[in-house]
């Protein structure tokens, strides 16, 4: 398997190479040959890559341990449903997973390119092929997942990583590395157009495709990641804002600021250079991902030590930099838009102000994960940014985002008046306010956490308004109720969908401000027999299970868990923790209490990696979660426990299906029939007045959309 891996990756570099270099050659000397040519060499460079990948997993399949990489990552008890884990869980294996998802990709970008792209393709080809000959450069000389094993073949492999060995291990870090990449692809289309002097927006639908598929996967990735790290991590959080993770997040946003900027673009042929720029800082940003991850100087848990692919890496960026904004300054001139924004109050305003607010969250974040870079190399002192820093710098630009998600929607293309501004604002101001009075008059005292709470109802109710008013007009048209909403949701399916996805960080809003302002945490040692209350729960610790396998060791808790009667107990004035107590192991110590369930948390010990994994109890609710970590086994029997109440935590995974779902709507292809009869209308649209825009009532059945 490993000659016929090495084999497959020196055909890819060739095939690549060829492919990028046959491409230029082609087009600017006008040979169709060579240029058909040389995009068949991308089709076959795909079918190098999948025939190396095919040849690792088969070695691991095998338990071929004359393979360096599978003896480091694999042994003969892991589990066979954790082979496909284990192939991309070191460096050389992700690298070649990486230069996998990117070539299937390039297939796909070159094959459903657009015919009227046909000028621009081939140096969309060269920029695809050129990525990734430097991955087959990297995997054949840097980082061969084929290497033998120094001295006589082992009997047995190291095995997996234990922190991987979780169902989240099979789609985060694919999810995560296949978005990462993906940026090249709408990066790609971009490029290819400016070089060829392709100045208007023949580019735009199809990078916009790509570019929500892309935005897509990493947000589904992150959010994998976050459940992940919140069950098996062991110290009860999501979100740390790792560097490895913010590497992740500050693409996902400066492509959040695309995917609305594209939309201006396409509507109104305006925000032409921020678009292209947004692309070229995305591609950079991923650039700077892969080089923190393969052994930059940033440290991070979930980093991999190579300090000579770090060098290689940062190469890469500045190559990547240089090239992506030389081709934007040497276009500059040709990328002026002929219209400007005319109001503030519009809604081409209101993304412009998006676009700055997310690119203030990707500088504060790119600052904190560089920033111990500076002062090592300044000061000689090394320096950690911690998650308050993150926390209190970008909060506030992350909450004024999600006021621009109700406010954008609702304002109209060109400029708005005030008549217009109060049909539209005075309901999602009025529920807002409402909000936050109820919950002030509860007695939430935490302002901050009131105040985003009403801004999150603010938002649900402008979108809840947009499709009332849209559908009430189909309902008085003479369809149903779930009819109209189906066709006015299905007659502008990207605008929608969108507004789908808003719902989905609304959902992801209320997790994360319950459970950063609510969350109440104690650590309590029990013994057998002994209890612990913690809020409305008591948590009874009734022994311990041993367990033993080759390549570890399990210590498994089991507890009983109750919610208690309240006034049957002495509890401290906070609510949180009342001091341990006997129990009665044939009922609760109080007759008040009902039991609610069981959990069985554990803990393995893995003594190849001298390392521990932590699998948390947790019951979840949507108004809260319980969650108990066994944060260590005494050797006298007790077990120290980090209990915590997470409020809201559940609204946290909700938010996920919530955006697969508006992604997916936002993408899916209109039937013919309707692409036929838009693409009419658009042709024989013509600029309204000035004032249209305020007489015709803006309203949400779609024809404020069609004024441009």
């Amino acid at each position: 398997m490993a000659e016929l891996g090495v084999i497959a990756l020196l055909l890819g570099l060739g095939l690549s190479s060829y492919s990028a270099v046959g491409s230029v050659i082609g087009q600017s000397r006008g040979v169709p040959e060579l240029i058909i040519s040389a995009r068949r060499s991308i089709y076959l460079s795909a079918a190098a890559s999948l025939t190396a990948a095919l040849a690792l997993l088969t070695a691991f399949m095998q338990n071929d341990f004359s393979i360096q990489y599978v003896h480091d990552h694999s042994n003969t008890v892991l589990d066979r449903g954790f082979t496909l884990v284990a192939f991309y869980s070191g460096n050389e294996g992700s690298l070649l997973y990486i230069l996998l998802a990117l070539s299937v990709m390039s297939v796909a970008a070159v094959f459903w390119a657009p015919k009227r792209f046909a000028r621009s393709l081939p140096y969309t080809i060269a920029v695809l092929a050129g990525t990734q000959a430097f991955y087959f450069l990297v995997l054949i000389f840097f980082a061969s997942p084929f290497d033998a094993f120094a001295g006589a073949v082992p009997l047995e492999g190291l095995g997996l990583n234990p922190l991987l060995e979780h169902p989240g291990m099979y789609s985060h870090p694919p999810i995560i590395m296949a978005g990462l990449v993906g940026i090249t692809i709408p990066f790609a289309y971009a490029a290819g157009a400016l070089i060829s002097g392709n100045y208007g927006d023949d580019w735009v639908d199809i990078a916009r495709i790509s570019g929500i598929l892309v935005w897509g996967t990493l947000g589904l990735g992150l959010l994998i990641g976050a459940w992940w790290a919140y069950t098996i991590l062991g110290w009860g959080g999501y979100w740390s804002w790792d560097p490895i993770e913010n590497v992740a997040l500050m693409p996902w946003l400066v492509m959040t600021a695309f995917i609305h900027s594209i939309m201006v673009q396409k509507r109104r042929g305006m925000f032409r250079m921020w678009n292209v720029a947004l692309l070229n800082i995305a591609f950079v940003l991923a650039q700077l991902g892969m080089f923190i991850n393969r052994g930059g100087p940033v440290v991070s848990v979930h980093s991999f030590a190579s300090s000579s692919l770090g060098v290689v890496f940062i190469v890469f960026m500045m190559v990547s930099l240089v090239f992506a904004f030389g081709i934007f300054l040497w276009r500059y001139p040709q990328l002026k838009s002929d219209r400007t924004v005319e109001s503030f109050v519009s809604r081409e305003a209101s993304f412009l102000i998006n676009n700055f607010l997310l690119l203030a969250v990707v500088a504060v974040t790119l600052w904190g994960v560089i920033f111990p870079v500076f002062s090592d190399l300044a000061r000689d002192v090394s320096v950690s940014i911690s998650a308050p820093y993150f926390n209190r710098v970008n909060g506030p630009l992350l909450l004024a985002v999600v006021v621009m998600m109700g406010v954008g929607p609702l304002l109209p293309w060109r400029r708005a008046s005030a008549r217009s501004m109060r049909n539209w604002f005075v309901w999602p101001l009025v529920g807002g306010a409402a909000v936050i009075a109820g919950l002030f008059a509860v007695g939430i005292d935490q302002w901050v956490a009131v105040l985003a709470f009403g801004v999150i109802a603010f938002v649900a109710i402008a979108i809840g308004e947009e499709w009332w008013r849209g559908t009430a007009a189909r309902h008085r048209g003479g369809d149903t109720w779930p009819a109209a909403y189906w066709h006015l949701v299905n007659g502008n399916r990207p605008r929608h969908g969108g507004y789908i996805v808003h719902l989905a960080v609304l959902a992801l809003s209320i997790g994360i401000i319950g459970t950063q302002f609510f969350d109440q945490r104690v650590d309590v040692a029990l013994f057998p027999g002994e209890s612990a209350v913690i809020d409305n729960y008591r948590v009874d610790f009734i022994d311990t299970q041993e367990g033993a396998r080759p390549d570890r060791i399990t210590t498994q808790a089991r507890l009983n868990i109750f919610k208690i009667d309240r006034s049957q107990y002495d509890l401290d004035p906070s609510g949180y923790f009342v001091e341990t107590h006997k129990f009665n192991l044939n009922g609760g110590s109080y007759p008040g209490d009902r039991q609610i369930g069981t959990l069985d948390p554990w803990q393995a010990f893995y003594p190849a990696f001298n390392q521990v994994a932590v699998r948390s109890g947790i019951r979840s609710t949507l108004v809260e979660d319980l969650y108990l970590i066994p944060s260590n086994f005494n050797g006298d029997g007790s077990v120290a426990l980090r209990m915590s109440i997470n409020p809201l935590a559940m609204w946290l995974w909700i938010s996920g299906p919530i955006f697969l779902l508006g992604t997916v709507v936002a993408l899916w292809p209109a039937p013919a029939v309707e692409r036929s009869i838009a693409t009419t209308r658009s042709r024989q649209r013509v600029p309204a007045p000035s004032g249209a825009a305020e007489t015709m009532g803006e309203s949400a059945t779609g024809r404020r959309e069609k004024l441009t």
